[in-house]
């Protein structure tokens, strides 16, 4: 792990948008129906950075009936700051994000989210515009907040940055959980791009001489 606590004292500048990002935006019924996104998680690829035990990142992506299993967790190793990156296998509409943590001052008290970006890091996230950001609930249930769907869709995968909590030196989560919608990525028009490929071999002068590529003397 290379990034220290030095390099990464943020100042609180910048954060003062209030708890109405986790309320419903205004979307109304626009929101649609809302499932679970566990299944379309491609979870063998999801990475933590700064994760105390390897791999224990991708354990807080749990299905719904597991929220309250507290088992299973991610800490925090060199400081309190978390960047989880979740791929998809499909394209996804994200209408909320559910998150579990704690006890106390370990519950993360921001979430920065990225979408279509794997190179999201502590060298490079502070240069990132963040697609949305939320201050979040201190709290030991599950907590859902609600996305600007405006800014969330056709999602292939979805960076979750936790640059700070409530003071305590290590960041603790349960458990994130995602709803929204599932698009299949249609692959048609790669092979129909192959397909178009031009092949050198297929277009031999009738002449038998190959005229593009005679030698010169």
């Amino acid at each position: 792990m290379s990034h220290c606590r030095d390099e990464h004292d943020h100042s609180q500048d910048g954060h003062g948008h209030g708890h109405h990002d986790h309320e419903h935006d205004h979307d109304g019924p626009e929101r649609g129906a809302e499932e679970s996104l566990y299944s379309r998680i491609d979870r063998d690829n999801v990475r933590c950075l700064n994760e105390r035990e390897p791999n224990s990142g991708k354990n807080v992506i749990k299905p719904w009936n597991e929220r309250e299993d507290t088992t299973k967790h991610v800490e925090s190793d060199i400081d309190e700051q978390l960047i989880i990156f979740i791929p998809f296998t499909g394209s996804i509409k994200l209408k909320s994000i559910s998150i579990k943590a704690g006890p106390g001052d370990s519950c993360p008290s921001t979430l920065k989210a990225y979408i279509n970006r794997d190179d999201v890091d502590f060298d490079t996230v502070e240069g990132f515009t963040a697609t949305q950001e939320w201050e979040l609930v201190q709290s030991p249930d599950v907590v859902e907040y609600q996305t600007r769907i405006a800014k969330m869709y056709n999602v292939r995968n979805l960076t979750l940055y936790f640059p700070e909590n409530f003071g305590d030196e290590v960041t603790r989560i349960y458990y994130i959980g995602l709803k929204g919608e599932w698009t299949e990525i249609k692959k048609d028009h790669v092979i129909t791009l192959y397909e178009a490929t031009p092949n050198p071999a297929d277009h031999k002068n009738p002449t038998g001489e190959n005229k593009a590529y005679q030698a010169i003397d």
